[in-house]
């Protein structure tokens, strides 16, 4: 019979008198214990086999939690339909019903979602969060309504997150057709603090969580013939108007740079000496006043921008006239505290000023027909624009140039792009089709087309 020698140091030994087997490994050399498959022994005694613990492959890093959420309009008066969209398989969270003949989507860096209406002074609110069988939070039961006060029809707004801990957040919401603006708490649902007075025929308000002051603007008596406003108003529970400075005609939109200290006005129709183009109105927001650059000259009829936050440039699409193919102008927009150190005694990181070739123009770049939207990633640099043709250009916004065309069919109305690894997303609406599209943004090729039981009227994510 075998006796068996207890192994010292991971050491197996079995003697037969004459003849000693030794079998010898690392205990801590998995590669090692891996390659041993088994360990046969014969005869009587107690059998000793090394413990092998599985490595689990290591994959690639899983895609961030966060969402695409589409609006989407059946019509005939039917309720409204947001649908919430998982980023990482581009499939259907939830759905939930809102009011009939909803407008325009709102959702904050809380993740907070509101839908005005048309013809209402309807406000309701959700939240943009997972739908599971323990937290149903994505749900119709959990929608809440406000109602501003009478003759109000909200048209568009912007809705501002809480600044830290505690914070109560604000949103505000242009009412057509009136002088008025709402500004109401944020939160679900949004709570009424008081509606102030602008300029005739407010359009949209410009501002950032991080601003110290938004900027209501408004086309005036005329829209597109008199000069238009921006009506500074400071981003605290008083939201007393502080500022009303002149700027071009017809503002329709308007964006602040990365660190809240410049707004860029999008003014379609232009001023008395741009001729047939737009203008941009860059106001300078901690000095409330216009800019020491005022106005930067765009292509024609301006009417979306973005900022790329990593280059300090402005991408502004001009719609052009609708019938040929429109443009996107990529401007550049650095302060001093981003390109000079701070001993420099001309620089103060405080309040910065333009540094030079602030306002410069460095490309202006072909698109598609009546292009609508920009949406820029900030990750990879690289610009997306919804035309109304149905296709999508997309920009390589560090050579500026289109580097390609995505055709996605119908009337595009809505664009947004969101980063991620080992792809960001790219997800896009349109008047006339009942889906949202996603495009991959490491091949720029469509993936997915998600339904939406209705048609499409905006999309937004969670986070950039």
């Amino acid at each position: 019979m075998q006796s068996v020698v207890k192994p010292h140091s991971g050491e197996v030994r079995r003697s037969s008198g004459k003849l000693s087997f030794r079998f010898l490994f690392a205990p801590t050399t998995l590669a090692g214990v891996a390659s041993l498959s088994f360990l046969f022994v014969s005869g009587c005694g107690n059998n000793y086999r090394p413990v092998v613990s599985a490595i689990n492959p290591v994959g690639p890093s899983s895609q961030p939690e966060k969402y695409a959420v589409a609006l989407a309009d059946p019509g005939n008066g039917a309720l409204g339909v947001a649908t919430l969209i998982d980023f990482s398989g581009d499939t259907v969270v939830g759905t939930l019903n809102t009011a009939a003949r909803p407008t325009y989507l709102l959702l904050d860096t809380s993740n907070e979602g509101y839908v005005l209406h048309s013809g209402t002074g309807l406000i309701e609110a959700f939240t943009a969060s997972q739908l599971t069988p323990a937290n149903p939070t994505f749900i119709t039961r959990n929608v809440t309504q406000t109602t501003l006060p009478a003759g109000s029809v909200p048209t568009s707004g912007l809705a501002l997150a809480a600044i830290g801990t505690g914070g109560t957040g604000a949103l505000y919401v242009v009412e057509s057709g009136t002088t008025r603006v709402a500004a109401l708490s944020a939160g679900s649902p949004p709570s009424i603090r008081q509606e102030f007075p602008v300029a005739s025929n407010p359009t949209y308000v410009v501002g950032s969580p991080a601003a110290a002051r938004v900027y209501v603007l408004s086309a005036g008596t005329t829209p597109g013939v008199t000069a238009g406003t921006a009506t500074g108003v400071e981003n605290t529970t008083s939201n007393a108007i502080s500022s009303v400075i002149a700027i071009g005609r017809n503002p329709v939109y308007g964006v602040v740079n990365s660190d809240s200290r410049r707004a860029f006005v999008l003014n379609k129709s232009g001023d008395a000496s741009s001729g047939s183009n737009g203008t941009i109105s860059v106001i300078n927001i901690q000095a409330n006043t216009l800019d020491t650059t005022p106005r930067i000259v765009v292509g024609p009829n301006p009417v979306w921008a973005d900022v790329d936050q990593s280059v300090n440039e402005l991408a502004v699409v001009n719609a052009g006239n609708g019938s040929s193919a429109g443009s996107l102008s990529i401007i550049n927009i650095p302060l001093c505290s981003a390109n000079t150190t701070t001993s420099n005694a001309n620089c103060d990181v405080n309040n910065p000023v333009d540094a030079n070739g602030f306002g410069t123009v460095l490309a202006t770049i072909p698109v598609g027909v009546n292009p609508v939207q920009v949406a820029i990633l900030q990750d990879q640099n690289k610009a997306y624009v919804a035309n109304g043709d149905g296709t999508v250009t997309v920009i390589d916004m560090q050579r500026m140039v289109a580097t390609k065309t995505i055709t996605i069919g119908g009337n595009l109305n809505w664009i947004a792009a969101t980063s991620g690894t080992p792809t960001g997303k790219v997800y896009v609406t349109a008047s006339n089709t009942q889906v949202a599209t996603a495009i991959r943004t490491d091949t720029d090729e469509v993936v997915a087309s998600i339904p939406l039981q209705g048609f499409g009227l905006a999309v937004k994510v969670t986070a950039q």
